[in-house]
């Protein structure tokens, strides 16, 4: 009888299965997580199932070097890798590599504890009696540092007993990575339009089976509170629910408001976890152990038991898109598994996604309103500042009327916000002299000055020098000069127009860490600071009780290039940061700082008439075939040869397959024409909503001519961005 052999997917970027011998003793069944020999490595990977007999090749198969002692990976999550790597033409081997992120494996650190054990001490101080009273307290053993801040005495009094033997030492045992979730430790007080939104999602949750909702909700109107309410009738049936957040590691607020709600915090799943605290969490999530995760998109792949919701919080959000390695939409994808895995699905936005809007208006969704805050309080009112005939004068960048307005905000001990979406000091730097400009010198991008850090940096390959003192091309001395605002000018700025105002710049290029970053936004919530100069990261759902004036002082800024989407996220990123004031006392106040007030955005957002907004996009979207009306993909070909690169983009544009239905264009420039020193070409593809896509660009791809040497073949099905 032939020994046994089974399909094996491993996680490196290729999308062929192995096929490896069973071992004789050894039980594989699909699904199980195992150790095999690839080339001179060994790797977990996952039976995808049992091989065909092979008698010629047998003999040469290598053989499962053992089976991990790890839960299978269900079917579900199976048929979910293999999707995604066919929609996406992703290699399975790399997405199979997102659902396997272990962590650093290994037996954990143990924790030393200690315990009352014997006799008192002959030599009683004050120092050691505090230390037994805290022991004696509940009888609980603790941790020596834990003990020594309790008592407040040094460990050196600790070990004084230990050696005494009237303390022992033990091993403790490891705490949880997250406790259970209590669904009724505070049941929150609720709008009528709140209780209403959270019965539908309880019932959804209740019955099973797949579903769709969208709580669409003006900012602060408690949207969150709703969705919870979801997560808590998920928590009595026992099963485990997901939380994707586009920026879960830089703010505690969500974290707090969860465990006021359920008096713990959930387990955390995104990219800053520390590699054991990965591995704790991977093994305790696989386990059953964890209820409730809140993560960034790649929790999406994780192995969960016994998955029973998925919630998208600010589905609308850019950072859901993973822009390298597989390029996929954790939203799109969360709608995927969710229906996979026949279970509710929850999107939650203030300014919801052109996709996401046509699909509740056409009833796939269900449409949740929440129209109102939370405790009455009124939206932002927006006003226009039109920079043609009231704009600052020259070298400045406030305009006189917001000056006013922060003015009038600072003497009501009240907090202001100044927007603007570009870090660093100046995004140009040129000769006064001949008018040369710093730029990368490898990528088709300027340098940026960066004031705070003393360097010029390029902020799409890291390259970063110091400011010369003399141009490159003239040979002046010091005629280097900063042309337009970064959020450092606009500090500098706003430090002299209100000297005794604390300001804060809040930029994610500033902070150390995240750790830092957090402590900052708290500092800004506890109202440490009255002027809060930031970047795009201030626009993520933070809440900032004494918040009441925004000022956005470039407001055109993002309508600027020719990204098909330009208008739908200058609309959803603008509209998000002025719903940072006004949230929880006082009127919100809000200030557009634009060339063009006529402009559909801006209009929208002045008359607070969000589906005029919708209507417009939404009309020139179907009229054009742009999605949600019909379908894009892209092609990047980057190559460190120029000529090479357009050469290769050219044929691989003519090996495209003849179908009247798809139009390929290009290859053209990308806008970022070099990154890194790579010379980029695109082409864009466009079909109709129901062509498979997918399946005729595997198709070309599959008789196209190949990439050698430098060059690199990227495959984004549905694009977001265009540079």
């Amino acid at each position: 009888m032939s020994q046994k052999t089974v399909d094996v997917i491993v996680p490196v970027a290729l999308d062929r299965a192995y096929t490896y011998r069973v071992p004789a003793g050894m039980s594989l069944a699909a699904g199980d997580v195992v150790a095999v020999p690839l080339g001179p490595n060994e790797y977990a990977g996952v039976v995808w199932g049992e091989s065909e007999p092979r008698p010629g090749l047998h003999n040469k198969l290598k053989d499962v070097d053992a089976k991990l002692d790890l839960p299978p990976l269900r079917e579900e999550l199976r048929r979910f890798i293999d999707w995604v790597a066919d929609y996406t033409l992703g290699a399975r081997g790399t997405v199979l590599g997102m659902a396997l992120r272990m962590g650093a494996q290994g037996p954990a650190r143990e924790k030393i504890g200690v315990r009352l054990a014997g006799p008192a001490p002959q030599r009683m101080t004050a120092a050691r009696a505090r230390v037994l009273a805290v022991l004696s307290e509940d009888g609980m053993a603790r941790a020596k540092s834990d003990l020594a801040q309790e008592a407040g005495v040094s460990t050196g009094v600790i070990d004084g007993l230990i050696d005494e033997g009237t303390l022992e030492t033990l091993v403790l045992p490891p705490e949880p990575v997250a406790y259970p979730p209590d669904p009724a430790f505070v049941l929150p007080e609720l709008t009528e339009a709140q209780s209403g939104a959270a019965d539908t999602l309880r019932t959804a949750v209740r019955n099973g089976g797949f579903s769709a909702f969208l709580i669409d909700g003006v900012t602060g109107s408690g949207k969150t509170e709703v969705y919870f309410e979801a997560v808590a009738e998920n928590i009595r049936k026992g099963r485990q629910s997901l939380i994707l957040m586009p920026e879960i590691a830089l703010t505690t607020q969500f974290l707090n408001r969860f465990e006021q709600r359920f008096g713990v915090r959930p387990a955390e799943w995104h990219s800053q976890l520390a590699p054991r605290k990965r591995a704790r969490t991977y093994a305790a999530l696989c386990s059953g152990e964890i209820s409730v995760v809140v993560g960034a998109r790649s929790a999406l792949f994780l192995p969960y038991p016994d998955l029973g919701l998925i919630i998208v919080d600010e589905e609308h959000d850019p950072a859901y898109k993973q822009e390298d390695g597989v390029h996929y939409h954790a939203r799109d994808m969360a709608i995927v598994r969710a229906h996979g895995a026949k279970i509710p699905v929850i999107l939650s936005s203030a300014t919801p996604s052109v996709e996401t809007e046509v699909n509740a208006r056409r009833n796939r969704y269900a449409r949740l309103k929440l129209p109102e805050r939370f405790g009455g309080q009124h939206l932002t009112h927006v006003e226009a500042i039109d920079m043609r005939s009231e704009g600052p004068s020259r070298g400045r960048f406030i305009a006189p009327r917001l000056a006013e307005a922060v003015k009038l905000a600072l003497s009501r001990k009240e907090q202001a916000l100044l927007f603007l979406n570009r870090r660093g000091y100046a995004p140009l730097t040129l000769c006064r002299s001949c008018g040369y400009r710093l730029a990368c010198g490898n990528c088709d991008a300027w340098l940026v000055d960066h004031r705070f850090k003393r360097r010029l940096v390029c902020h799409h390959c890291g390259f970063s020098m110091p400011q010369p003192k003399t141009c490159p091309q003239c040979n002046a001395v010091d005629s280097f000069a900063p042309v337009g605002p970064g959020v450092e000018r606009l500090q500098e700025e706003a430090s002299a127009l209100f000297p005794n105002a604390r300001t804060i710049v809040l930029s994610s290029d500033l902070m150390e860490s995240v750790e830092r970053l957090r402590e900052e936004l708290d500092g800004v919530a506890q109202g440490k600071f009255d002027i809060i100069i930031g970047t795009q990261l201030v626009a993520k759902g933070h809440h900032f009780p004494k918040l009441n004036l925004v000022g956005i002082v470039d407001a055109d800024l993002g309508l600027a290039n020719g990204d098909p989407r330009a208008a739908e996220r200058s609309f959803q990123l603008l509209h998000q940061v002025a719903g940072r004031a006004g949230r929880e006392a006082g009127q919100g106040l809000g200030f557009l700082q634009t060339h063009q007030p006529e402009h559909p955005v801006m209009r929208a957002l002045i008359s607070g008439n969000r589906d005029a907004f919708y209507d417009t996009e939404i009309a020139q979207r179907e009229a054009t075939g742009y999605p949600p009306f019909g379908r894009l993909a892209a092609l990047i070909v980057s190559g460190a040869d120029r000529h090479e690169t357009e050469g290769f983009a050219k044929k691989l544009a003519a090996a495209s397959p003849l179908d009247e239905q798809v139009r390929v264009l290009g290859p053209a420039e990308a806008p970022l024409a070099v990154v890194r020193g790579r010379y980029r070409y695109r082409l864009l593809i466009k079909a109709p909503r129901a062509f498979d896509l997918s399946h005729y660009m595997r198709g070309w791809l599959e008789h196209a001519p190949k990439t050698r040497k430098s060059l690199k073949l990227e495959v984004d099905i549905d694009p977001q961005s265009f540079y």
